[in-house]
């Protein structure tokens, strides 16, 4: 592969990685998705060798983990702070509609105040709503710092991949 492609293709790899673990941020942008096919396209492009190979199902492990935790930390603090599964569900899909109505923070908005609106029309009660909502928060950004670094420990793996290929 002449030098350039092998530069380009290496640079846009980055870029595409750095955007998705800077979109992370964004609630409900898949920036684990992106870092994930960033590396896959990077194996398409170059090659899977057996070191590529290892660190690419080492990567595709991590990011099993970052999405699973992420789901799991933010609902199940919310639910230990008195939210129901039906208003975290609904407070879920609340937010996949505001993203896609409302981008960017359509999604982030809509979220918590479904979840929040949803629980004082069930327990009647702002201060057990807020307790959810706070619930929702520490979880949210619990399974942000987790995914944030786990996003970084994917990039670290795929820089040693492209370093070492």
């Amino acid at each position: 592969m002449p030098e350039w492609l092998d530069i380009g293709i290496f640079g846009l790899t980055i870029f595409f990685m750095l955007v998705g673990l800077f979109g992370l941020i964004v609630p409900l942008f898949p920036g684990m998705v992106v870092i994930w096919l960033a590396a896959l396209g990077y194996g398409f492009a170059v090659g899977f060798d057996l070191l590529g190979g290892i660190l690419f199902g080492v990567i595709t492990v991590l990011f099993i983990v970052a999405v699973t935790i992420d789901n799991v930390l933010m609902g199940a603090k919310a639910h230990r702070e008195g939210a129901s599964w039906s208003s975290l569900l609904l407070g879920m899909l609340a937010g996949v509609l505001g993203t896609i109505f409302f981008p960017p923070i359509g999604g982030f908005i809509a979220a918590p105040l479904a979840i929040l609106l949803l629980e004082y029309a069930r327990q009647r009660d702002w201060r057990k709503a807020l307790n959810a909502l706070r619930g929702l928060a520490v979880g949210w950004g619990t399974a942000f710092l987790v995914r944030f670094f786990l996003g970084g420990a994917m990039i670290g793996l795929w820089l040693l991949w492209a370093l070492l290929k």
